[in-house]
Formats: C-alpha cells, sequence, structure tokens
C-alpha cells in the first residue's frame, strides 16, 4: 500500500525535499545531460559554443588536480541549507583544527551517495567556514568524474577535487597551512555494504591515506558520520552471493560500484530513489599529530594506521549512544 505524503506538508518541508530531489539529480543524471548537451552543441547553430568550451577545457585540464576552483558564492546558496534541513545534517567538532596546519580527514563510512561528506565538506549547508574559521576543505573524488564536460565545473565549485597523488601533494604542500582535504577512506567499494545497522567499515588494508600523511607531515583526522547507512535501503547482496560478484566485477572494470538502493519518493513515502529524512550527525575527531617522514617504512605506516584505526574506534565509542546506536554495536572492518 503506497503512503502518500499529506497535501498540508509546509513549503519550507516541500523545499527540502525539492533540493534532495536536485542534489540527488545532480549526481544520478546531470553528468549525462552534461555530455549530451556538450555532443549536442555541435549539431546545432551553436556548434561555435562546442569548440570555446573545449579550448577552455583544454586550458584548464590541470585545475583539478590543483586544488579545483571553489565559488563561495555557490557553496553558500540557500538551497544547500534547505538540503542540510531536510535530513537534518549536523557538523559536531570535537577538537580545533590550527588554520595554519593541512590535514587528511579520513570520512567514515561512504554511504550510498556521501551525502554526509558533501554537504558538510562541499557546501555551507552546516556553516562548515563558522564551525572550523580559517580551515578550506576539499573532498577527493574519482578522476573520471572530471573528465566530463561541464559537469566537472559543477563539482569543483563545491570543493570537489580529484584523487590523484599530485593533487594531494599540492594540497598538502601548501605552507601557509588550512587545507582539510577529505577522503571517503572506503570509497566506492564501500558503498556496497551501506544499509541500516551496518558499522562495517573498508579499512583494515586502506593505508595510502596514511603513507600520504606521513610524506607531508599532515595531522590525521578520524571523521565518522552517525546515519549515513540508514538514509536508504539497498538490496540485500551478502559475500559470496551473485549480485555481489557482479557488483564487484563491474566496480573493478568501470572505478565506480552500482548499490541497488531505493528510499522514498517525492509525494509518497513508499518507494522511489529520494533518501529517508534520517538525522546525520557527522563528528569531526581530535587530530593525529604526523612528523613529516619523506621515506616511510612500512612498520612505521602500520604502527600509523593502527594508532588511526583506534582512535576512530574511540570516536565512535565515545559519541555512539548519543546518536541511536546500540551499545553493544561495535564498527568492524574488513
Amino acid at each position: 500500500m503506497i503512503s502518500f505524503a499529506p497535501l498540508s506538508v509546509p513549503l519550507e518541508r516541500r523545499l527540502q525535499t525539492l533540493a534532495a530531489f536536485v542534489w540527488l539529480f545532480s549526481f544520478l543524471g546531470f553528468g549525462i545531460l552534461c555530455i549530451v548537451i556538450f555532443i549536442g552543441l555541435f549539431f546545432t547553430r551553436f556548434w561555435f559554443l562546442g569548440i570555446l568550451y573545449s579550448t577552455w577545457w583544454y586550458l584548464d585540464r590541470d585545475t583539478p588536480r590543483k586544488g579545483g576552483r571553489q565559488i563561495q558564492t555557490l557553496k553558500r546558496c540557500r538551497m544547500w541549507k534547505y538540503m542540510a534541513n531536510y535530513f537534518p545534517v549536523s557538523l559536531v567538532k570535537t577538537a580545533e583544527l590550527d588554520p595554519t596546519q593541512n590535514y587528511i580527514a579520513g570520512f567514515h563510512p561512504h554511504g550510498v551517495l556521501g551525502t554526509g561528506a558533501f554537504t558538510n565538506f562541499c557546501t555551507e549547508g552546516t556553516r562548515f567556514s563558522s564551525v572550523f574559521p580559517g580551515i578550506r576543505s576539499h573532498l577527493m573524488m574519482l578522476t573520471l568524474w572530471f573528465r566530463i564536460p561541464f559537469f566537472r565545473d559543477y563539482i569543483m565549485s563545491g570543493g570537489l577535487v580529484t584523487s590523484e597523488k599530485e593533487c594531494v601533494s599540492y594540497l598538502l604542500s601548501n605552507k601557509k597551512g588550512g587545507n582539510l582535504l577529505v577522503v571517503i577512506v572506503g570509497g566506492s567499494q564501500e558503498a556496497l555494504d551501506a544499509r541500516p545497522g551496518s558499522y562495517t567499515l573498508l579499512l583494515r588494508n586502506r593505508k595510502g591515506f596514511v603513507k600520504l600523511a606521513l610524506l607531508h607531515g599532515a595531522a590525521l583526522v578520524p571523521i565518522f558520520s552517525f546515519g549515513e547507512n540508514e538514509l536508504f535501503d539497498q538490496i540485500n547482496n551478502p559475500q559470496g552471493s551473485w549480485l555481489r560478484w557482479i557488483q564487484e566485477k563491474l566496480q573493478k572494470i568501470m572505478g565506480i560500484s552500482i548499490p541497488l538502493f531505493h528510499g522514498r519518493g517525492i509525494f509518497q513515502y513508499s518507494f522511489g530513489l529520494l533518501p529517508y529524512r534520517q538525522q546525520i550527525t557527522t563528528v569531526v575527531g581530535k587530530p593525529i599529530k604526523v612528523e613529516q617522514n619523506i621515506n616511510p617504512s612500512q612498520e612505521e605506516v602500520d604502527r600509523l594506521h593502527q594508532h588511526y584505526m583506534t582512535e576512530l574506534c574511540n570516536l565512535f565509542e565515545a559519541h555512539k549512544i548519543k546518536y541511536n546506536v546500540p551499545p553493544d554495536q561495535h564498527l568492524e572492518f574488513r
């Protein structure tokens, strides 16, 4: 039986739903639309616009790996406040970040679409710049997405940058400091485990971000986003199932995973692709000081990685009761 939304829903909530829909479309359909528009330009009388953009695209090709191009006006757009209030999303600080230092933050869990990561670190929907004054946030994203015309400019405006080592070096080598590079450590593969009640993180063998922190002497910041996995239901795909096998094969080929998820609709609550209205609380932990080592041994990387995992567990345990996680629930690593 379909559960329809009442007609008396306040305008504020309607605008929140609209903002959530625009965000969802921007990542599920906008890229495809940009490709269609770009190719279509060459078959119209506006073909010269395609030539002009192609020239711009070539000249601007290195920008995504050199810090991107944030546009504060777009990050502060009112729509992102509606988006944050839809769930709602909140950003919690447990320690100050020194604006003269650079940081690598590990964000957990990925969730289906990385909603908390985008809302907190690519928009001003949760007032990031006020919570962490003097800090510029950058969220890493697969390089694949920056190869889509027009779409690349859209995602760069919010602070998204490529996941290439060159980009990491560029941002963390800034002697003035103030850069917070956010890495969703579990990546798209972890999205296949994103379902309500799941606290399994793909972290045990993910040590690249730790080594980068050592190479640049950047402090490590653990981040846990409570509620991230509660936004969508996902078709059951346990390890060893035929569906999981297909999803993992496609992920290896394309670099992106394809979780089969569903949520609610725009005017009804029974089915659709909109996320559920579930609270997301993103807790930013205390920085772990890292001494620069341009040639770290595997033992040093392993030691720091274990320290990071311990601090992440401590962060989770310290806040889980407050954010409705059962007392007997603990993080699981694979």
